[in-house]
């Protein structure tokens, strides 16, 4: 159970209301915060009971997918709203580099990667990023963003995205799937990279664009543009030179995901569900509340950095600084956030063995492009395309279409 403190009740019970509870008026900004926190828990349907002066909020057994999605809508289109001119300016950039449905259907799809370097193209990975259902966000940190082209149309139209990011230091079933105690996963988390962006657009999310980008990201050439980048730069955390990737790691918010299910390759499973998490974690708290926390904190003179190294996730040290100081447990509200699978990528036989310092000789899969494009092709892209519902999808499609 959580407890808020609150200086009058009345407020709390008038955010009950829906019309009420979509945009928090309150002069005293602590005071906002609790409420900002309490409507954000209200929306997941946290129930509540009234004390005196105390109001105590308790989180559901678990969370179905429907209210993960609704709170997913709520933190996506806050965002949106708050980049609403940059996202007008540039949505055109969207649409000169997507595909219609019947070019799709006539395309031998032949997917070709571009390493996002210029502005141009961070432009347009960030305009196709908030098309997505779950909220945009950045990773601080190392981080490689990919685009995936089809070569075979004229315009080399974008099949989807994916980007690369710095591991989160500690997921404590990661570390116990893979065997690392403290002085290992030191020693090696920069053997490893999180997937925190893997995705199609429309026209090919419809044939199973997922499922390709997916493959794509256990090819070599992924792995190889990551040595490129890496190979002259030091470790913040260790101190070494890290230019060697492993591991892939990534998470879905819905349980086990479709999009990573049963991706195999010569009898190797290329996705493998290894658990999930506690739930610990922001992803229940608006962008609104966050702010409202930043310059609660900025009015008692608090700078938290939010330099990359200077210790665990930035939004976490917030919000546990804030309850500290509104007298509330920050623990109990970040470990009712939304529990995600995590799935582990090995791009090597012995990747659990290098991890764990066993071996210091990688024997890496080497998989190509080429040849998981071409398995991808026959175990789910023409089987798809046998699909009447979907290829009505696919036809309706035009660029003119895509809309944020």
């Amino acid at each position: 159970m959580l407890e808020l403190k609150v200086k009058n009740i009345v407020p709390f019970q008038q955010a009950m209301d829906d019309d009420f509870a979509q945009s928090i008026h309150c002069n005293d900004l602590e005071e906002k915060v609790r409420l900002l926190i309490f409507r954000d828990l209200l929306r997941l349907n946290w129930k509540v009971k009234y004390n005196n002066d105390i109001v105590q909020v308790t989180p559901p057994e678990y969370y179905d997918k429907e209210t993960i999605r609704q709170s997913m809508s709520f933190k996506r289109l806050e965002i949106i709203n708050q980049n609403r001119k940059w996202i007008d300016k540039h949505i055109n950039l969207a649409k000169e580099n997507l595909a219609s449905g019947l070019n799709v259907l006539t395309s031998k799809i032949k997917p070709i990667i571009e390493i996002c370097t210029t502005q141009k193209q961070h432009d347009l990975f960030r305009i196709l990023r908030y098309y997505w259902s779950s909220p945009y966000s950045e990773y601080v940190g190392r981080r490689i963003k990919l685009i995936i082209r089809d070569e075979a149309l004229p315009n080399k139209p974008v099949i989807g995205i994916a980007a690369l990011g710095s591991p989160i230091i500690h997921i404590p079933e990661r570390d116990e799937w893979i065997g690392w105690d403290l002085k290992t996963r030191t020693e090696n988390l920069n053997y490893a990279m999180d997937a925190y962006v893997i995705g199609a657009l429309p026209p090919y999310n419809y044939l199973l664009g997922g499922k390709l980008v997916s493959y794509i990201l256990a090819s070599k050439e992924v792995r190889k543009i990551y040595e490129n980048k890496y190979k002259d730069k030091i470790s913040i955390i260790s101190g070494k030179k890290r230019n060697k990737l492993v591991a892939l790691f990534t998470t879905s918010l819905f349980g086990k995901s479709s999009q990573y299910n049963r991706l195999k390759y010569q009898d190797n499973l290329l996705y493998q569900s290894i658990g999930e998490t506690k739930g610990f974690g922001t992803l229940h708290l608006t962008k609104e509340t966050f702010n409202a926390m930043q310059d609660f904190l900025k009015v008692q003179n608090i700078d938290i950095s939010n330099r990359f190294g200077s210790g665990p996730s930035w939004t976490m040290r917030v919000i546990r600084k804030t309850g500290k100081l509104l007298n509330f447990d920050p623990y109990f509200l970040l470990r009712h956030s939304f529990k995600r699978s995590i799935y582990y990528i090995p791009l090597a036989e012995n990747t659990l063995d290098f991890l764990n310092g066993k071996t210091k000789k990688i024997k890496y899969y080497n998989y190509t492009t080429k040849e998981l494009v071409a398995y991808w092709k026959e175990r789910w892209f023409e089987k798809r395309k046998q699909n009447i519902e979907i290829l009505q999808k696919v036809v309706k499609f035009e660029p003119n279409d895509f809309k944020i």
